[in-house]
């Protein structure tokens, strides 16, 4: 899986340190997750992306900012190594690589809402209905893992990590062993985000390409 396709993919509270049993983290880690998605309505993260192979060679690496807005809005921005963006308006998705000159917009269905991206943007207890999640806590931050119940999705394994109450990480897995390892910082949630950032803007000559699969 390459940066590109990975971003298709992708295109995410202060809690005291406890001491648990890890049975019972597994029990009540979706209950936890939902507590901590549920109240978040908007984030914004610049990110640091790396593809790993299954041996934990870095194949590529990206950098950009993320914008999302609840319910299905979402706006991913690769800055670097090569400019591209992944926009959700909360009914369609749209894949723009301008060195292509070529945006490629899909109808946010099931399948699409599967991805890693916008599954932050969606309901929190959608998205623990339809994974199994587990849980584990060192200090102050709390991994999630997430397995997916429905075999129709892009990854095998998502793991999630909140410190101090924030999204810092996701890492997906998909069925090759390859992992997408993205860390977020310059975190803001629940502030005020303009609509304009989640409107297609396709500059002129771009070749638009409509996936209704």
């Amino acid at each position: 899986m390459t940066v590109k396709k990975s971003l298709a993919a992708i295109a995410l509270l202060v809690v005291a340190p406890i001491a648990m049993p890890l049975a019972a983290l597994a029990s009540d880690g979706a209950e936890r997750l939902n507590r901590l998605l549920e109240p978040l309505q908007t984030y914004e993260a610049r990110f640091d992306q790396q593809i790993l192979d299954a041996s934990g060679e870095r194949l590529q690496e990206a950098r950009g900012q993320m914008w999302l807005s609840r319910p299905g809005k979402f706006r991913w921005e690769v800055e670097a190594p090569y400019l591209q963006e992944v926009i959700s308006d909360g009914e369609e998705v749209m894949l723009h690589d301008p060195d292509l000159e070529q945006a490629t917009i899909q109808v946010l269905d099931q399948r699409v809402t599967h991805t890693p991206a916008l599954l932050l943007s969606g309901s929190a207890s959608d998205l623990t209905d339809s994974y199994e999640v587990s849980r584990q806590q060192q200090g102050s931050a709390e991994t999630f893992t997430l397995l997916p119940r429905d075999p129709d999705t892009l990854f095998e394994e998502l793991k999630m990590t909140f410190r101090s109450g924030a999204l810092s990480t996701l890492q997906m897995t998909d069925s090759t062993g390859q992992r997408t390892a993205i860390e977020f910082r310059d975190v803001q949630m629940n502030h005020a985000i303009d609509e304009s950032r989640f409107v297609f803007e396709i500059p002129e000559g771009t070749d638009v390409i409509r996936d209704t699969q």
